[in-house]
């Protein structure tokens, strides 16, 4: 993909603010001095059994991209692939999900489009507003921060292992409560005190969108495995190969900008589903994040600039 975009040509806009230059969360378009649109699109297969929560978690994963540039959804519209001979009560029970997650973060759901596919796929496009002085991007991250990050690691390796067979119904339970979170609160925590930078960790997993991070904001993150936090069930689940195919891209991808290693390294590179925020910010603005925000948690720190982006030990 990074190929692909390189060969988009680029046209100058002064009201483009964020554009796809940095691989961040969103877009973002300037209106006015006051107010620019924040703009994402987000849609996948089901990673859960139950039709409802499947559309739930769509929304909760697709509001998350304005919510990792501090912004607050407005609008969406909503992404659908369905089989000609799919059934529609399950339909209805995917779209009612979103629809529901996206009145509980206060967005106005105002249509969509479907098409016919044989595999199922559900999302939305969402549209935010911010202040085009309090964006958050994922180029902003200083050395000296403290690397925050708002929910823990696993949904990729207990999707994987439900498909197999081999989880745990509490341990699904818990990985299903943490993707339909919204991030509305986390974000909310990271506008009361001064943030540098912010990405959320979705599919490119930990390491992914630490990657993006430090290339943008010029800096190696530095990781500390022993600091990360995980779902139930996710590490053993990983021993015992519950890994998925875009795990395994991760890390073919990720790797050779990664120096160092760890007895966790499968589970950095897992694909999240609306996973948390990771937020860039001082010492002492951290201390007062996770103060007001208990699900948050250090995760690492940044550091000038080394041979590779990401350092983990």
């Amino acid at each position: 993909m990074d190929r692909v975009l390189a060969q988009i040509p680029r046209w100058a806009n002064e009201n483009v603010l964020v554009g796809f230059d940095t691989a961040d969360d969103a877009g973002v378009y300037k209106l006015t001095p006051e107010c620019a649109l924040v703009q994402t699109v987000d849609f996948f297969t089901p990673i859960v059994d139950d039709p409802y929560t499947f559309g739930a978690i769509a929304a909760a994963n697709a509001l998350s991209d304005v919510y990792a540039m501090g912004g607050k959804p407005i609008s969406a519209l909503s992404i659908l692939a369905w089989p000609a001979k799919g059934d529609p009560d399950d339909l209805a029970q995917i779209v009612r999900g979103g629809a529901e997650k996206i009145k509980e973060a206060g967005c106005a759901l105002l249509g969509g489009h479907s098409v016919t596919d044989s595999e199922v796929k559900f999302g939305y496009a969402v549209t935010g507003t911010i202040h085009p002085d309090r964006i958050k991007t994922n180029a902003g991250a200083r050395v000296g921060d403290v690397l925050l990050l708002t929910k823990r690691i696993g949904t990729g390796v207990v999707a994987t292992a439900l498909k197999q067979g081999i989880a745990k119904p509490s341990d699904v339970q818990a990985a299903i409560e943490s993707m339909l979170m919204l991030n509305r609160r986390a974000c909310d925590a990271m506008l009361a005190v001064e943030t540098h930078g912010c990405t959320d960790v979705t599919g490119f997993g930990l390491i992914g969108h630490a990657r993006e991070m430090a290339l943008a904001s010029q800096v190696t993150i530095e990781i500390d495995s022993r600091s990360v936090q995980f779902l139930p069930g996710a590490i053993d689940y990983a021993r015992l190969g519950a890994i998925s195919g875009g795990l395994k891209n991760n890390r073919e991808f990720g790797e050779p900008c990664v120096e160092g290693w760890s007895d966790v390294d499968e589970l950095l590179y897992d694909p999240q589903t609306s996973g948390g925020l990771l937020i860039s910010l001082a010492e002492a603005d951290a201390a007062k994040l996770i103060a007001s925000f208990g699900d948050a948690y250090a995760v690492g720190r940044v550091v000038e600039r080394q041979n590779k982006p990401i350092r983990v030990r």
